[in-house]
């Protein structure tokens, strides 16, 4: 708790100082300096600001604590519920003071593409990433994103092999990154007549989206590849040409987008998925170079290990990470996720915080 005031501190000295310089009627005429400072103070401003909200909650804890001494007894009673309600915002609040203290990654705002594909289980896999697709577009549509389908590939049975979106919105990347893994659901499959619980898989990858001046392809390392869309069974979806397939030869990555009836649309949608790829690439080396036991964590992408359980029969689901058991599956599944995002952000933002102090 010290720990955190200390670093709380540093922010409201910097923030006061810099409301200063801003009220100086010099820096007024000078706008790029203004800009500068205003820019510094949006950065640190929330920091400060909790700080203030956190020592208030403090100074109520103190209080409520000092009131169990008190010879009433329903002032004591008074006391402890408080009590209960303060300790949860409490933790809420240090939650949050954590995930403003972790230095800001500069593709949080980015865009992502979101890679959802079924893994072991079968049929039972591919609805369960059907599932998935839904959940998160649910909380896309809570969050104000637009979702741009790249690629889809369903089952007859209304499941999907393998779905590539373009989550657009504020933070899109920042929010998600952290479901980067296996997602493995238990539940009892609609064709089980024995009532027996199947375990199923999911992976799910998810890229900063990059543009050009992220990263450079060069065109002689590709080869592209034009073909006619198909459906679910080999249903055919238009009767041209339009779909495409980069495949990008030093790395042996393969993109393909045939969602837009127009190749040039497909084209453009199938490099931005490329770039997205070969920056994750490049960023997933910076990651190993800066730090190898943390291989698994921030941005990397590591698809080995099971992230989170999805339990139907018990409806609860677990985040393996964050060491957090919520039982409320049927919210989550509809997209309420910001208690699991936050939980999850919460411990890396602490592993973050302790390697920067060591």
């Amino acid at each position: 708790m010290s720990d955190l005031l200390e670093k709380i501190s540093v922010f409201e000295t910097k923030a006061g100082q810099l409301e200063e310089k801003l009220a100086n009627p010099e820096i007024a005429s000078l706008p790029s300096e203004f800009a500068s400072v205003a820019k510094e103070l949006s950065r640190v401003r929330p920091l400060a600001e909790a700080g203030a909200r956190y020592r208030q909650l403090l100074t109520a804890l103190a209080d409520a604590t000092a009131m169990l001494e008190d010879d009433d007894g329903d002032m004591r009673e008074l006391a402890e519920a408080e009590l209960v309600e303060l300790e949860e915002q409490r933790v809420a609040m240090e939650c949050e003071i954590r995930l403003l203290l972790v230095p800001k990654d500069p593709d949080e705002e980015k865009n992502a593409i979101l890679e959802i594909r079924a893994g072991t289980g079968g049929d039972e896999a591919a609805l369960f990433a059907a599932d998935l697709f839904r959940m998160y577009s649910r909380y896309a549509e809570t969050r104000g994103w637009k979702i741009e389908p790249i690629s889809i590939s369903q089952t007859d049975a209304g499941g999907i092999r393998e779905v590539v979106v373009d989550v657009e919105g504020q933070e899109a990347f920042g929010r998600l990154r952290y479901e980067c893994g296996v997602h493995r659901v238990q539940r009892v499959p609609s064709t089980e007549s024995q009532g027996r619980i199947h375990t199923s898989t999911v992976t799910v990858a998810v890229l900063p989206e990059a543009k050009e001046v992220d990263i450079e392809i060069d065109p002689n390392e590709l080869r592209i590849d034009r073909f006619r869309s198909s459906g679910p069974g080999g249903q055919s979806v238009n009767t041209t040409d339009s779909a495409i397939r980069i495949t990008h030869l030093p790395t042996g990555l393969v993109v393909q987008c045939q969602d837009e009836k127009s190749q040039h649309k497909n084209k453009a949608k199938a490099f931005t998925v490329l770039r997205s790829r070969l920056y994750d690439m490049e960023l997933q080396r910076e990651a190993e170079d800066r730090a190898g036991e943390r291989r698994a964590q921030v941005g990397t992408g590591e698809r080995s290990e099971k992230i989170r359980t999805y339990n139907f029969p018990q409806t609860r689901v677990t985040d393996h990470r964050a060491g957090i058991t919520l039982h409320r599956l049927t919210t989550i599944m509809e997209g309420d996720l910001d208690e699991l995002l936050n939980a999850i952000r919460s411990k890396f933002s602490e592993a973050e915080l302790a390697d920067d102090s060591a």
